[in-house]
């Protein structure tokens, strides 16, 4: 059964914070062993990915089979029904419309004292995306991680997509085309992270890493941060829906079910303002239940971090929403753009009952990687910025040097940094004399 809380409630404070307290990562410590697989590929290279993926994928590899070749590629698209090809193309031209808005722009100008600024963004050079494998192969995955990075601009793109007992995802490998990837690494796990932050003779290392994984993936991503550049690192998928009573429980049981289905580990919250229709939101889980393909993980998930929270008022909603900072936000309520100014901490908010999270998961347009276990309170979903940098610029001219330079002299001296201040004292000297002459 879920928890069911009521604001009204006497403890109410202290049962919340036990809930945003829970520790959903269902994984053994396993940061020793990712370290030991990150040493073993820097010593080994190709030879410790391949008997990894041995080991764990059941997949025997060569360097030559590492990726696969162009005619497998276009084999596996070809077995993609029509309608399938229609739908990731569809969902790849609406996130390439979206995220082309926000490519930031270029600026140059010229301050007051003559001193000309502003700032440039470059792509990173090469990146790494990780699509994970198995039971959780997801094309959508490679749109979200690939568009961005395509828009960015980024030169080199590579993919690794393990392919446990050798059975590749068609539609993933359709996905990487559509995205413009033409490497495709039959490889996962931390060997896989490993290989992409520091090469082996058959794989060139990349600037940044991004996308999902298993705990084995994050711990590695922590791991070889500083090397890289790492996107975020997830954690179970979680929502949180504020409904009021004008829906439909089936409905909102669905979106709940949304994404407990895909983790044990993950947790789905219904905050409403109506006692009646939590309950009868609840009781629609448990009919689904019944029914549902992957009921097993779904009711685990709802069985142990599930939530239902009645509330005053939907003001009181948006507070407990903030304290969460959830993934994903639906606010299925009378005037969602209202309650989504009071809004300030969500990975992504979906207005209206008409709007499920599932739209944004596939064909919607903004990221679906998200920041996950609160972590929106200070960070943000993909985007191209993830695959940017910003460089700023300076141009001094004499005049400018002379009216502010001097102020720098004086930072520098209380600060006890001799040289930084005569670096800039040797050339107001320089101006100084020109003037005397």
């Amino acid at each position: 059964m879920p928890v069911f809380l009521s604001t009204a409630d006497a403890d109410f404070e202290a049962a919340f914070r036990t809930l945003l307290a829970m520790k959903r990562e269902d994984a053994p410590d396993v940061d020793t062993a990712v370290a030991g697989i990150i040493a073993d590929v820097r010593a080994r290279g190709d030879a410790a990915v391949i008997e990894l993926t041995a080991k764990f994928d059941r997949l025997a590899l060569t360097p030559e089979t590492l990726a696969f070749s162009a005619e497998e590629i276009a084999a596996e698209c070809a077995k993609v029904s029509p309608e399938d090809r229609a739908a990731l193309e569809l969902a790849a031209e609406r996130i390439r419309a979206y995220h082309v808005r926000q490519m930031p722009t270029d600026q140059r100008w010229t301050d007051p004292e003559g001193a000309t600024l502003g700032w440039r963004w470059t792509p990173v050079s090469a990146a790494g995306l990780y699509v994970p494998g198995g039971l959780a192969s997801y094309p959508s995955s490679v749109l979200m991680n690939a568009i961005p990075a395509q828009v960015a601009g980024v030169e080199r793109l590579v993919i690794c997509a393990p392919t446990p007992g050798g059975q590749a995802n068609p539609l993933v490998l359709l996905a990487a085309k559509l995205a413009g990837v033409d490497t495709v690494y039959r490889i996962g796990g931390a060997q896989a992270i490993a290989a992409l932050a520091y090469g082996t003779a058959t794989i060139a290392p990349v600037d940044k890493i991004t996308g999902p994984g298993n705990a084995y993936v994050a711990a590695a991503k922590r791991r070889v941060f500083g090397r890289v550049g790492i996107d975020m690192i997830a954690g179970p998928s979680e929502i949180l829906v504020i409904a009021d009573r004008d829906n439909d429980p089936d409905w909102i049981a669905l979106d709940l079910l949304s994404q407990a289905e895909h983790d044990e580990s993950a947790q789905s919250i219904l905050i409403t303002d109506d006692a009646a229709f939590g309950q009868a939101v609840a009781a629609a889980v448990d009919k689904r239940l019944e029914t549902l393909e992957r009921r097993a993980i779904a009711g685990a998930s709802w069985r142990d971090y599930g939530a239902v929270i009645v509330v005053r008022d939907l003001d009181e909603a948006a507070t407990l929403s903030n304290r969460v900072a959830p993934e994903h936000l639906e606010l299925c309520v009378a005037d969602p753009d209202a309650l989504s100014d009071k809004i300030t901490h969500a990975g992504a908010i979906f207005l209206g009952q008409w709007t499920p999270e599932a739209i944004g998961d596939y064909v919607g347009g903004p990221n679906h990687v998200l920041p996950t276990a609160r972590s929106a309170r200070f960070s943000s979903g993909l985007s191209v910025m993830d695959f940017l940098k910003r460089t700023t610029l300076s141009k001094m001219t004499p005049e400018a040097l002379a009216a502010i330079g001097p102020a720098a002299e004086r930072l520098a001296i209380s600060e006890s940094l001799e040289a930084h201040g005569l670096s800039v004292r040797a050339r107001l000297n320089r101006l100084n004399r020109s003037d005397g002459a």
